[in-house]
């Protein structure tokens, strides 16, 4: 028999981003605003699958008119759900306390990627940790609005 992915673990982590995104939402960010010392962000993006919307909290970066965000799933092997999403429909919405903005994400590369990794990973000393855990190169993304 196979075996069955997500089960209990699953659904509670879903309850528990369901809660603090609805908190979020309903304090501007400022319950659930930072993390780790670090900036926080909803991103609204669209299931590759389902066709729904889907929010998670993100750290971030702003960089001039766009945000940077990295796509670590802690060091896991695979991508964040919402990574592959973007990559079938990159574009998105994003909160930063109580204001929103349309955004179209897209993978920094080559020399800006490392800039910006390096910015991000000072910010939050966790990613260097998470690309020595993983054997797959971790996506900075660019989130650039429409």
């Amino acid at each position: 028999m196979a075996k069955r992915s997500g089960g209990f673990g699953k659904a509670l982590a879903r309850r528990f981003l369901g809660v603090a995104v609805w908190l979020y939402r309903r304090s501007g960010g400022k319950i659930g605003g930072r993390m780790f010392g670090a900036p926080v962000l909803l991103l609204t993006a669209t299931g590759r699958k389902s066709g729904r919307s889907w929010t998670v909290p993100v750290l971030y970066q702003p960089d001039d008119d766009r945000w940077v965000i990295i796509a670590s799933n802690s060091g896991k092997p695979r991508h964040p759900a919402w990574w592959l999403n973007l990559g079938a429909q990159p574009d998105a919405v994003v909160q930063i306390g109580r204001e929103t903005y349309l955004v179209t994400a897209v993978e920094a590369t080559g020399e800006e990627r490392e800039i910006l990794w390096r910015r991000m990973a000072d910010m939050y000393k966790g990613y260097d940790g998470y690309a020595r855990k993983t054997t797959r190169t971790i996506p900075v993304v660019v989130l650039q609005r429409r």
